[in-house]
């Protein structure tokens, strides 16, 4: 009996321990890239829609709640970074080898801007527009089916590339080069 009374109880605590572990809401994801010969890569949370279609965009949707709205930082829980081995060009901003944070525009849901922003380490909500390295538009598009997993991309083929970012039902892409 005393056996029976420790394997259960072990088995309790073994059910709870694995309970608890349950995925985050928003995982950590990486994207990650080659451009110029040099290595990119963007780490994010990736929030998903979970039945909000055709509320996160709109000007009262879940965005809007966020403190620097119209400015998101296209991820969830801490900020998204863009970290890069060498000198890009993003659109048609410059940006040196170092490590950003990255943040979009969505005044206009329809028509995203990229922010790249030279502070780092800090929370996703915590923007500082003094602190933006610049900004570059995006080309908007749709993508073929909803998109539930917010998902950032990084391709590249020999010195050029893209950087997408795709959500719901909307999607924005950045040319990228290797800078000389």
């Amino acid at each position: 009996m005393k056996h029976l009374l420790v394997c259960a109880g072990l088995l309790f605590a073994a059910t709870t321990v694995i309970a608890q572990q349950k995925a985050p809401a928003s995982p950590p994801q990486k994207a990650t890239g080659t451009i110029g010969g040099h290595e990119v890569t963007i780490t994010y949370s990736s929030p998903g829609v979970k039945g909000r279609e055709g509320k996160i965009f709109t000007k009262d949707g879940l965005i809007s709640h966020n403190p620097h709205y119209p400015v998101w930082r296209a991820g969830a829980n801490a900020a998204t970074t863009l970290e890069t081995a060498g000198d890009l060009m993003i659109g048609d901003l410059h940006v040196p080898a170092g490590k950003y944070t990255l943040f979009v525009d969505i005044s206009d849901p329809d028509q995203w801007t990229l922010i790249v922003n030279k502070k780092t380490g800090e929370w996703g909500l915590a923007y500082d527009g003094s602190q933006d390295l610049g900004k570059t538009k995006m080309h908007m598009s749709k993508p073929s089916s909803m998109v539930e997993n917010l998902k950032w991309e990084v391709k590249g083929e020999g010195s050029k590339g893209t950087i997408s970012l795709a959500w719901e039902e909307h999607e924005g892409s950045v040319p990228v080069m290797a800078h000389k």
